[in-house]
């Protein structure tokens, strides 16, 4: 090995973002694999705090995912607002709606490999991932300027992508959101907004308000498009005002924080393998779920499935985080969204409307049967889809402009 090199441990992951984290945690976890997170060094590569939300069928420290001590809020209810104003509110029974933030995430993850012999995070900036015998190899910069080369059997990338792959349609979920505190008690902590389309549509896609509330008087509040191309700051801040001022009433309330984010909505075939010994995961690998932009559900499946196929000696094989079905039924409804033959508010608030909650939510995570999937369908607008769906596996993939970001917060 080359100077500043390090033991070589049996998986290398780049990113401590969800993605990153979660495969860390689930493979110390299971004892799969001794394990080193390559994470920026804080500075400007540092990502800000970012919110991830998906739902589960546990309670607390018994949830799906174990991650109860990093959960910030739940919600047993959820909520649509149709157009007109009309709200439909639901269980959906047994899941509940949580909310993970990024540094409570981190802190939690860091800890369990803090304990455990076989985990540790190294603070570099991943430079060159190249396959050798046995293996691949990392070559990172650490703070100073020093070299640092890591050496293990498999590496799991979960960077960014500089451009993403050719796609028959890519529209990109963008917003911003406010963590507000108002004057009064203005939030509901039991029901969760999930999407509120009491606000201007845009000529090209949808618009809708999110609201997760953390107190009777706090929110993160956000204002989000699918559509083409992202906003400038003031036109998300002059629609974040209109909605929480004329829509939701808010009266006299502070922002203590803001976040944003771009999520990529696209039907692309992102490669999961990139080496002999190199895996892509998170949104670089698929994780995306392209009609929702809901990726931390998707991430923990995976992180799960990919640390039962080390623990069982299988080291060539990394599954992918949606089915081929889940994958198909997104091209068509992304397709029909972006040229206008559905009308994106009906179409979210219908399925909201005929779909029984509990069914919805695990459709939306790909765990239904074709029968299930089948109903679902019927309930949407069958002629605009059905002549979608027969005209999208002949369209030609093309190469889009990339969002410009990291990875999901949802």
């Amino acid at each position: 090995m080359n100077r500043g090199s390090v033991g070589a441990p049996d998986v290398v992951i780049l990113g401590g973002g969800a993605a990153g984290l979660s495969l860390a945690y689930r493979l110390v976890g299971t004892a799969a694999a001794t394990v080193t997170v390559v994470e920026p060094p804080d500075g400007p590569a540092r990502p800000a705090e970012r919110t991830w939300c998906y739902w589960d069928h546990g309670e607390g420290d018994d949830s799906d995912d174990g991650f109860g001590q990093a959960v910030t809020a739940s919600w047993p209810l959820l909520r649509v607002h149709a157009s007109d104003g009309s709200p439909l509110t639901v269980d959906p029974a047994p899941a509940r709606y949580r909310m993970v933030r990024s540094t409570a995430f981190e802190r939690l993850v860091h800890a369990r490999l803090a304990r455990s012999p076989g985990g540790r995070v190294l603070r570099a900036t991943a430079d060159t991932v190249r396959d050798v015998p046995g293996g691949a190899e990392v070559r990172c910069t650490a703070p100073g300027g020093r070299t640092v080369t890591l050496r293990a059997g498999l590496v799991f990338d979960s960077r960014p992508l500089r451009a993403l792959p050719p796609a028959r349609t890519q529209l990109l979920q963008h917003f911003r959101g406010w963590f507000v505190r108002t004057r009064t008690d203005r939030f509901d902590p039991a029901v969760a907004d999930l999407m509120d389309f009491r606000v201007p549509q845009p000529r090209h896609g949808l618009a809708f308000g999110y609201v997760l509330p953390l107190a009777p008087d706090r929110a993160l509040v956000e204002y989000t498009e699918f559509s083409r191309t992202p906003l400038t700051t003031a036109a998300y801040e002059e629609a974040l005002g209109h909605y929480a001022r004329e829509v939701l009433g808010l009266g006299e309330f502070a922002v203590e924080s803001a976040e944003r984010g771009v999520i990529p909505m696209t039907d692309a075939r992102f490669p999961r393998r990139t080496g002999t010994a190199v895996f892509r995961i998170g949104t670089a690998g698929g994780a995306t779920r392209p009609a929702t932009g809901y990726t931390f559900a998707a991430v923990q499946r995976h992180s799960r499935a990919v640390a039962a196929a080390l623990r069982d000696g299988n080291r060539t094989v990394v599954p992918a985080p949606h089915g081929r079905r889940a994958l198909a039924m997104d091209a068509v409804l992304l397709r029909a969204l972006d040229t206008g033959r559905i009308d994106g508010p009906a179409f979210f608030t219908g399925l909201f409307r005929r779909t029984p909650a509990h069914r919805l939510l695990r459709f939306l995570d790909g765990a239904t049967s074709l029968r299930e999937e089948w109903g679902i369908g019927l309930r949407t607008p069958v002629g605009p889809m059905l002549r979608t769906a027969l005209e999208v596996p002949f369209l030609p993939r093309r190469t889009h402009p990339a969002p410009g970001t990291g990875e999901s917060p949802r």
